[in-house]
Parts: structure tokens; C-alpha cells; sequence
């Protein structure tokens, strides 16, 4: 009989402790925020944050306020929707509340990278060294050379006539805008049996088409691999396609090259410096294509596509383009010299980077997470304290928070091109509950996680459609068509892609 007591109670304590270890047992303590665990272990609410991150957000902001705890794949979220509370958040010192915690899980299950202690420092010097200042102006301009190499090869392939062409826009804006990045980051290949510099471009342009091609197929298994929810066949897919590009963005392939950036190879060699092998740094070449081009080929069509679904948008934005060039002493016409687009003349464009913003404001979703690391109490703006628990995550929202919030952008849903645009030249300021927001939009993240490339990233956007601008008329085929609606399971993962393409046709102004 003993025996059986024994077993029975070892049996109890197998269930008990599977319990906890899924979240079960958990129960809300005194001053935490609301807890809702949802009704399958473990999983909790992830199956409905996968299938429409947005609307799960909202409806748990209606039942709970802006601060709320869920279980969401084993890991308890405390998500802050009050954008006023941010900065109380952001404020909080790293032994606490840590990003990289996050992030380095992230990119080792996604890109198989492992990044050693000095990885963060490394990008961070590198970043300021060649995406600001002067070296901002490098990258811009290797940036322009290689926009007008690949728009131009693709108009010649084309037949470069007058008459107009239709394509789908994000395909093409995607396709010219990851192209030209790459090209302008990782430099130019060599090719066997090249005769000219002709012959040498058209190699390049087309190796550079082969890499997208293959980016794409990753890209679109991203936010299934990052969230652990693809099939098996999706997940030796991926795998694949992980392995091909360790190989493609190889050290020694890269160093092959000419016209590396010096963004690329600061980092490689500081990298290689502090000891780190090849192999792994081959993946932190993979890493940096993702996050160097991963967003914004999509971020161009969208800014495209709502100028073309928005005629007075795009008639004063071209007006202040052509304003632009004038003021260069350029000429755009048939036959003449190309234009070159300098950083000096993209620092004169208010209103185009108006409507770069509010661009990213209805498109760029991402989700800043910050893990617990010892038990600490928070205050929201209001006054109220909560204690969030070591092992939980922090998550900021800012799509739902601020770029949706009515209060702060009226019509939140509208594509408004001077929305952040002020008549004085000063910053324009937003306002929610009669208190000035700090974080009215977050598209870059913010604080220790805001995106190094940000500045570069802007005016790769700003290059092409000032290029697009410049030198093609442009028209949705279908004027009547809406502006698509977005792929639901990559909120959280930066900017949003589309559900379908849309059909444009363009052809040469001049």
C-alpha cells in the first residue's frame, strides 16, 4: 500500500511541476498588472496573436487598460500601450530591463548567429563611423550609383522606350531597392569571360537578382521561423535557404569583391579581431543583408503606392523634387548627364520626408521586447505602480499605442502626407491627454534598440522615389483599386507586406 502512496504521489508531483513549467499554476500577485493566461497551456493567447497581433492587442486593451500580462508560447508579455508611459520604461537602467536578452535568442534561432560580447559594440562604432555624418555621405552616394546601374539596366531590359510599362509595384520597388542596397553594402562581383564594363554590370545586376530571389523565399518564411509556428516542410525550408545564404554572404566570397563598404568591413574586421571564427562571421553577414534590406523595398512601396492613390501628395512632392534639382544646378532631360542625387539635397526635402513618415507610421510595426531580469516595480504616467516578475518580458506595441491612437494622429488610418510637416520648420509636436507625446511614432524602435541604419535606411527610400519622381510618370492600372491590406502574421516584425501586388505602369518623363 505504501508503495502505491509513493507512486501516486510522485505521479501528482510530475503533473504539478508540468503544470507550472507551463504556466498553469500561475496566479496574479498584489499591485501586478491583470494576467490573462488564455485557456491551452503553455500556448496561452498565441495562436490569436499570430493569426492578428492588432486586433488581439486591442481587444485585450479593452478588457484590461493599458497594462495587461499574457502567456504567449511559454513566455509571460506585460504589454505597456500608453505611449506617455514610454518613457518611464526606456528610462530603466539595462541590469533590469534588457533588449539584447531578447535579441540574441532571436537572431541565433533565425540567422544562426552567436553574438559574443563585443558584437554590440562593434556594430554600434561602425554605425556611427559609416551611417552618420560623413560617412552617411559616402553611403548615400554609393547608394545613388547603384540605383541608377540597376534602374537603368532594368529600363534598357526593358527596351527603354517612351511607351509605358506595367509591373507590379511592390515586386519592383522591392526588387530595385534590395538590389541597389546590396550592391552599394557587399560591393561588386567578378565574373568569368567579362569583356567590358557593360558586360561586368550586366553580371553583377544579374547575380544580385539571383540573391533577391532567394532573399525573398527566406523573407517570407521570416515571421513563421521568429515565432516558432512553420510546418516541417517550411522549417527544412528554411533551414536550406539558411545554409545557401551562409554561403553566399561567406567572408571569403564578400572579399572578392570590389567597392565593399566600409561599414561592412570595419565591423568584419573588428569582428575577426576579437576573435570571433569564420564560420560565424559569415552569419552575421546573412544578419546584416536582413536588417540592411529586410524593410526597406517594402517601405518604398508603400510610400509609392499611397502618392499614387493620393494626387495632391504626389503632385507637391514632385513639385518640391524638381524644386530640388533646379536648385542643384541639374538637368533632367533625353540624352543629357545622369542626375546625381546628393545628402545635400535630401536634407531639402520637408515634404517628402513628411510622407516618408507617415508612410512608416501606417506601415512599420515593429515590437519592442525587453526581458525582466530581476523583480522591479514600474509607474505609468498616471501615477499607478506595477511589479513586473524576473523571467517575464516587457513588450511595447507603438503601432497600436501611438501610430493608431485618434488623439494623437486624428484620422489615424488615413494617409495624410503633410501630417508632420510644420509650417515653422520647427519639429511638430502631438499631444494625447493634454501632455505632449514623446513617442508619437516609433518605426526605428527606441532607446538602446533604435535601428543603427536608420539614417541610411531613410535615404535609400528617399533616393528611389526621388529617382521614380524625377524621371517617370507613374499611374496605378486600376485608379479605382484600394490600397492592399497587410499580411497579419508579420506584425511585430518591422514593416508590413502586402496580401497582393498592385499593378502600375510607368514611363520616361524626359
Amino acid at each position: 500500500m505504501a508503495f502505491w502512496v509513493m507512486v501516486l504521489y510522485a505521479v501528482l508531483a510530475c503533473i504539478l511541476g508540468g503544470l507550472y513549467l507551463v504556466g498553469a499554476l500561475r496566479q496574479r500577485r498584489a499591485q501586478e498588472p491583470p494576467l490573462d493566461k488564455g485557456l491551452i497551456p503553455w500556448l496561452g493567447h498565441a495562436l490569436h496573436y499570430r493569426k492578428d497581433g492588432v486586433a488581439f492587442l486591442q481587444r485585450m486593451q479593452k478588457k484590461h487598460g493599458d497594462i495587461f500580462t499574457v502567456l504567449l508560447g511559454g513566455y509571460y508579455f506585460t504589454f505597456v500601450m500608453d505611449p506617455l508611459s514610454y518613457g518611464a520604461i526606456m528610462k530603466v537602467a539595462r541590469s533590469k530591463l534588457d533588449f539584447s536578452t531578447y535579441a540574441k535568442q532571436l537572431v541565433a534561432h533565425v540567422f544562426g548567429f552567436q553574438p559574443e560580447m563585443s558584437t554590440h559594440k562593434i556594430i554600434e562604432t561602425a554605425s556611427i563611423k559609416h551611417l552618420k555624418g560623413n560617412g552617411l555621405v559616402v553611403m548615400t552616394q554609393a547608394m545613388m550609383d547603384s540605383l541608377h546601374r540597376v534602374m537603368g539596366h532594368s529600363l534598357s531590359s526593358a527596351g527603354g522606350q517612351n511607351s509605358w510599362k506595367q509591373e507590379g509595384l511592390f515586386h519592383f520597388s522591392y526588387n530595385m531597392v534590395f538590389k541597389a542596397g546590396y550592391l552599394a553594402l557587399f560591393g561588386n562581383t567578378t565574373c568569368k569571360g567579362e569583356k567590358n564594363k557593360e558586360d561586368a554590370e550586366r553580371c553583377d545586376i544579374t547575380r544580385s537578382e539571383d540573391v533577391f530571389v532567394e532573399f525573398r523565399k527566406y523573407d517570407k518564411l521570416f515571421p513563421g521561423l521568429a515565432s516558432f509556428t512553420l510546418s516541417h516542410g517550411e522549417r527544412k525550408e528554411a533551414e536550406s535557404l539558411k545554409r545557401l545564404f551562409w554561403k553566399l554572404m561567406s567572408v571569403k566570397d564578400v572579399y572578392e569583391r570590389t567597392n565593399i563598404s566600409g561599414w561592412i568591413t570595419d565591423q568584419q574586421e573588428q569582428l575577426a579581431e576579437a576573435g570571433m571564427p569564420e564560420y560565424m562571421r559569415d552569419r552575421f553577414l546573412f544578419l546584416l543583408l536582413w536588417a540592411a534590406q529586410g524593410n526597406t523595398g517594402p517601405a518604398s512601396f508603400w510610400l509609392l503606392a499611397y502618392l499614387m492613390k493620393n494626387p495632391k501628395a504626389m503632385d507637391e512632392v514632385r513639385k518640391e523634387v524638381d524644386r530640388v534639382v533646379g536648385e542643384s544646378g541639374q538637368e533632367v532631360r533625353a540624352g543629357g548627364a545622369v542626375l546625381n542625387i546628393t545628402k545635400e539635397m535630401l536634407d531639402k526635402t520637408p515634404i517628402l520626408d513628411s510622407a516618408v513618415e507617415e508612410t512608416l507610421r501606417l506601415s512599420a510595426v515593429p515590437m519592442l521586447i525587453k526581458a525582466v531580469l530581476v523583480d522591479l516595480e514600474i509607474q505609468m504616467n498616471d501615477g499607478r505602480k506595477y511589479l513586473l516578475r524576473k523571467g517575464d518580458r516587457v513588450a511595447l506595441f507603438p503601432f497600436v499605442a501611438a501610430h493608431m491612437d485618434p488623439e494623437i494622429h486624428p484620422d489615424p488610418h488615413v494617409f495624410k502626407y503633410d501630417r508632420f510637416l510644420s509650417l515653422d520648420g520647427r519639429k511638430k509636436e502631438f499631444y494625447k491627454n493634454g501632455e505632449k507625446v514623446k513617442y508619437f511614432t516609433m518605426p526605428w524602435g527606441a532607446g538602446n534598440s533604435m535601428c543603427p541604419g536608420r539614417y541610411f535606411a531613410t535615404n535609400e527610400m528617399k533616393l528611389f522615389v526621388f529617382l521614380m519622381l524625377t524621371y517617370f510618370d507613374m499611374q496605378l492600372v486600376n485608379v479605382e483599386e484600394e490600397i492592399p491590406p497587410v499580411i497579419k502574421n508579420r506584425y511585430g516584425f518591422g514593416v508590413m507586406h502586402p496580401t497582393h501586388d498592385v499593378q502600375f505602369r510607368y514611363r520616361l518623363r524626359h
